[in-house]
């Protein structure tokens, strides 16, 4: 486009005089209303609907552990302490911009092994607090937690508030996966004003193709319903291809992945999850061993 100047114009067109348009009040008034409106659109709009997807179980299996890590999308991954390749993956996660949380395992009503790092509903509060300390400062980069299991530990009060006591020092967030129904995590979290969220779908209880695209339509379905979702997965295989295959359809579906964080960022007005809040930093201690399997192991 070109533009002219006042002395240009008068040489293109001799004799003619500059005419400056002017607005009658009327025009004005609706040229502002169509701006405003324009305006209000856009804001209105907000942001397209977002899903968040959390691996469980890392720290175990290093192939599909890297090929999560390298996905192109910004996905949440949630290691169990003391696992073999924990450190090195989360360390590696973290790099290529991944969120890292703990895999907290808690006791469950099938009285399944927990592992190293567990919690139990017959701990004292300093037993319970110091494997839980220990098991934050074992994985690197931690900035959340959910429970591993924990379908009999999440429906205690005085287990849930001793654990949420304790990640209120830091600057973490929680996550409750929502084992049984009748788990109270979420809202003991709340009532520490902990920032916390809810598992919507489960991605990959079961290990075929087809349920995993049932569950991830059904995640997409609920993100564009409630502006978001959360999704928890594992790292088998199967779901990991899967993932390699349809996250990069989703932008053509006007759907997003973000982070947990990035969620609860949507959520609450892009604000900061930590304003003006005191927090201690967890002091990394990666080659500390749980005090015993034992202990940890007891339902």
């Amino acid at each position: 486009m070109k533009y002219f100047t006042k002395n240009a114009c008068h040489k293109a067109f001799p004799g003619k005089h500059l005419v400056k348009p002017r607005l009658s009040n009327t025009s004005v008034r609706t040229l502002l209303t169509m701006l405003l409106g324009m305006a209000s659109g856009i804001a209105l709009a907000g942001p397209p609907p977002t899903i968040a997807i959390i691996i469980d179980d890392m720290g175990y299996n290093w192939q599909e552990g890297e090929r999560l890590a390298r996905l192109e999308q910004p996905i949440t991954l949630s290691f169990l302490p003391y696992r073999r390749h924990t450190v090195e993956l989360a360390k590696l996660s973290h790099s290529l911009n991944k969120e890292i949380m703990l895999h907290a395992p808690m006791a469950n009503t099938q009285h399944f092994g927990l592992g190293p790092g567990g919690l139990t509903e017959n701990m004292d509060q300093a037993h319970l607090t110091r494997t839980l300390r220990r098991a934050l400062q074992s994985v690197p980069h931690v900035q959340g937690v959910n429970n591993h299991m924990g379908s009999l530990l999440t429906q205690h009060l005085k287990p849930m508030d001793w654990v949420m006591t304790e990640l209120g020092q830091y600057p973490l967030y929680f996550v409750d996966s929502r084992t049984i129904a009748s788990s109270i995590a979420g809202d003991v979290a709340r009532a520490h004003r902990i920032p916390s969220f809810t598992r919507d779908v489960f991605l990959d209880h079961e290990q075929t193709e087809e349920f995993i695209d049932r569950q991830f339509k059904l995640l997409i379905q609920r993100a564009q319903q409630q502006g978001t979702a959360i999704a928890i997965g594992h790292p088998h295989k199967i779901t990991v291809d899967y993932l390699e295959k349809h996250l990069p359809l989703l932008d053509e579906q006007g759907i997003a992945v973000a982070t947990v964080s990035g969620v609860w960022a949507i959520r609450n007005g892009n604000r900061t999850m930590f304003t003006n809040e005191k927090k201690q930093t967890i002091t990394p201690a990666y080659a500390r061993k749980p005090e015993s399997d034992s202990s940890a192991t007891q339902l």
